[in-house]
């Protein structure tokens, strides 16, 4: 069965800015995300609903 991971705001910002960079799919691979997730986290921050604003740790440092 799948587990459920909950991420905190800062991974996710890291996690979009790195796909902003690189791409979505290459992003998600990399940091172990399952790529819907990442498509989740990509979208709410079109609709503003993820803030990229803050953010000083990259994904692989958290």
């Amino acid at each position: 069965m799948a587990e459920n991971r909950q991420y905190d705001h800062e991974y996710k910002v890291q996690a979009v800015k790195l796909a902003k960079e690189i791409g979505q799919a290459k992003a998600a691979k990399e940091l172990g995300v399952p790529k819907n997730t990442m498509y989740g986290w990509v979208w709410a921050n079109r609709l503003g609903n993820l803030d990229l604003g803050a953010g000083s740790q990259t994904p692989q440092s958290v």
